[in-house]
């Protein structure tokens, strides 16, 4: 491992929550100027190789940022050796994390609301099964969140 930061971004199917959470911590690393590595995956194995959730790519674009080229991979024990930061974007793929993270873990491993005063604890709602207008609300969640997170990894170092 370097000394390079590194964040993954955690959801079930790495097709919705966790791309627009990357999408949206390396649009701030970038704006703050913060050399750091990111990248996000999945808990689950439901869409591997995928793109985002078109309605994922639309309120990212949205934003000018382009996600149609991620595809969605499944979190592996070495991705808590790997990255400095495991993600989290709601309590259950934390608790499936706690499960599969290795005794040799590394990373620290938070929820993305965790780094936002008074949002502690508070999961980043899943748009899939809604209308896009979900997709606006977890817009708005990562990015909040990306912000805090990429503030507080730029301030410890």
């Amino acid at each position: 491992m370097s000394d390079k930061p590194a964040v993954l971004f955690v959801c079930l199917g790495n097709i919705c929550r966790s791309p627009l959470a990357e999408a949206a911590f390396r649009a701030e690393a970038d704006r703050i100027g913060l050399d750091v590595a990111a990248d996000s995956a999945g808990t689950g194995d439901y869409h591997l190789g995928h793109p985002p959730d078109r309605r994922a790519q639309a309120v990212a674009r949205r934003a000018g940022i382009d996600i149609s080229h991620y595809q969605a991979r499944q979190v592996t024990p070495e991705d808590f050796r790997r990255f400095t930061h495991v993600v989290a974007l709601d309590r259950d793929n934390l608790s499936n994390l706690r499960r599969i993270r290795p005794a040799d873990a590394t990373a620290e491993l938070t929820l993305l609301l965790d780094h936002v005063p008074g949002r502690e604890g508070e999961a980043v709602a899943d748009p899939y099964y809604g209308d896009d207008a979900g997709f606006d609300v977890t817009w708005a969640d990562v990015t909040e969140g990306a912000r805090e997170l990429a503030r507080r990894i730029r301030d410890e170092r």
